[in-house]
């Protein structure tokens, strides 16, 4: 019987040294997990910022681009740029009623020549959107009217990381510009 607890008791003190060890592999694990979450956390949550504040910008992009084919319209029936600031106009709804999440109008107007000369304006709202877009605005403005097919100049006066490639060639004055062309 004295034999019996004799084992009894080395058992016991296994099992302790075996609960002990484990313990302290299970905290080297940890710091090493918590290390990778933050190495991780440190490279993925500014990229998500750049995502989301070039989506916010994509919004006024579509908005604005939205509006071209009434600009196109009623710059071909009347030789006239629509504003559309205080009233819809030829196709192009009250600025007031254009506006999204993070857009807070779309304007019409610019000054018509031959060659165009209308502008579609989209401005971000003043809160509630990335901070590089506060207050800024993206402006299309048409060109090559007269020579067949509508060309459109985008230049944003938003930071330029958001700035998405179909209106990112940046200028000297910190504002971006690039040229698409549309037929009509």
């Amino acid at each position: 019987m004295t034999r019996q607890t004799k084992v009894v008791f080395l058992r016991g003190q296994r099992r302790a040294l075996e609960r002990k060890n484990r313990r302290g592999f299970t905290l080297i694990e940890l710091m090493i997990v918590v290390a990778i979450i933050g190495i991780l956390a440190g490279i993925a949550i500014p990229q998500y910022q750049d995502y989301i504040a070039r989506s916010q910008f994509a919004e006024g992009m579509s908005l604005a681009s939205g509006q071209k084919a009434g600009v196109i319209d009623s710059f071909a029936a009347a030789g006239t740029c629509p504003n559309n600031a205080s009233a819809a106009v030829g196709g192009v709804p009250v600025a007031s009623a254009i506006k999204g999440s993070y857009v807070q109008s779309v304007t019409t107007g610019g000054t018509a020549s031959d060659a165009g000369g209308c502008t579609i304006i989209a401005k971000f709202k003043d809160e509630g959107i990335t901070r590089g877009l506060l207050g800024k605005q993206v402006t299309l403005t048409m060109g090559n009217a007269d020579g067949g097919s509508v060309t459109w100049q985008c230049e944003s006066s938003a930071d330029k990381r958001y700035v998405p490639q179909a209106c990112a060639k940046a200028s000297q004055s910190g504002k971006t510009t690039t040229t698409t062309t549309t037929t009509g």
